[in-house]
């Protein structure tokens, strides 16, 4: 009942006059609201660097949201595990407030134009008739039985994870990190004409993170997952010896994903590799930039090692991880990606991306 009562987007449109200045994205139009889906941390950080480049426009914020039988149980607490809830969720709530960042929780308090956001895997029913644009949050999970049951089936794509990222069709855009990843979604399935290459916000800029005050250097980092605590199999003794192995005599830095079970963690770890160091906090990036060799399964931190030229272990073929690595583009994948959704808003959607913003692009060293 809400959308019925608004203006329509062709009498905002006849209301307020458009300017542009492709130059720094600075458009006058108060009027029109963007909102803006986090999700992990690292999306919504994504999602706030976005918003800087359209702040002629009015951006709202809401944590990662279901709708219907799913958003049924997220609120009963049943989907903590996941970023519908749990530490996901109160890492989000505490980012946007720390950031003055406007709220509006499930996007129901207000008519929007425009949706960000980085995953596809729920696509809740208040926006399946906006805009949106949609961002590849990072690494993808491997491809299994549950990427075929849903792909092939009819199933909920979130049954198989981030393995169905693209495959909704319910967006306008997707911006990917690379060249690689565009031609990785395309045999997946995803429409070609719907994808760009923008590059990551988060991960476009990585040679900054060598400026750091992180107190170790040349030591051997673990990046563990929450691989457990969403369902899916890991033997982490196995996991914790293979790198006490891989290091040697070398130190032995653990740091832990911010949604796993983190007690649990800490025991098996000073029961099978009881000098090592843990953290469970702090930037791991440039935990990376200081260390000698990353240790991943699943992990899109796997690309941070690859662009900083670390010894790099992954359960994934190292070779194709260096072909799909995020472009370096000197920061501007939010800008890139905020042009897009500026160019979907006006009408200008087969405009291609200003040629100053590729310029400095530079390809992951090997």
């Amino acid at each position: 009942m809400l959308n019925s009562v608004l203006p329509t987007q062709q009498f905002y449109n006849f209301l307020i006059p458009q300017f542009n200045k492709i130059g720094d994205i600075s458009y006058t139009n108060h009027m029109r609201k963007i909102l803006f889906i986090g999700g992990s941390l690292n999306q919504t950080r994504m999602m706030h660097k976005i918003s800087k480049h359209l702040q002629n426009y009015d951006c709202y914020f809401t944590p990662y949201y279901a709708t219907s039988l799913l958003g049924a149980l997220a609120n009963l607490g049943l989907a903590d595990f996941s970023v519908l809830g749990g530490v996901h969720k109160k890492l989000t709530l505490e980012y946007f407030e720390k950031n003055n960042l406007m709220l509006d929780m499930k996007g129901n308090n207000n008519f929007y134009d425009l949706v960000f956001t980085c995953s596809d895997l729920i696509v809740p029913r208040n926006i399946r008739n906006k805009k949106i644009v949609l961002v590849q949050e990072g690494m993808t999970d491997p491809i299994n039985i549950r990427y075929y049951m849903a792909k092939y089936l009819g199933l909920p794509k979130w049954i198989a994870s981030t393995s169905t990222t693209g495959l909704s069709n319910r967006y306008d855009y997707f911006c990917v990190a690379s060249n690689g990843y565009k031609k990785f979604f395309i045999r997946n399935g995803v429409d070609p004409n719907k994808i760009e290459v923008t590059g990551l916000p988060n991960f476009d800029n990585l040679q900054t993170h060598f400026n750091n005050n992180f107190p170790y250097k040349d030591f051997v980092l673990v990046a563990t997952s929450d691989s457990r605590e969403t369902f899916k199999l890991e033997n982490r003794k196995k996991f914790i010896l293979d790198s006490k192995k891989i290091a040697g005599n070398m130190q032995l830095i653990f740091k832990l994903h911010p949604n796993e079970n983190h007690k649990r963690a800490k025991e098996e770890i000073e029961k099978y590799a009881p000098c090592s160091l843990v953290y469970t906090d702090g930037d791991i990036n440039n935990m990376i930039a200081n260390c000698n060799t990353l240790i991943t399964r699943f992990s899109t931190v796997v690309y941070v090692g690859i662009i900083l030229g670390k010894k790099v272990h992954s359960y994934f073929d190292i070779d194709k991880l260096r072909e799909m690595s995020p472009i370096q583009n000197n920061g501007s994948s939010s800008f890139n990606i905020a042009q897009i959704g500026i160019n979907l808003l006006e009408g200008k959607a087969n405009e291609k991306l200003p040629e100053k913003h590729f310029l400095n692009i530079l390809q992951p060293q090997n």
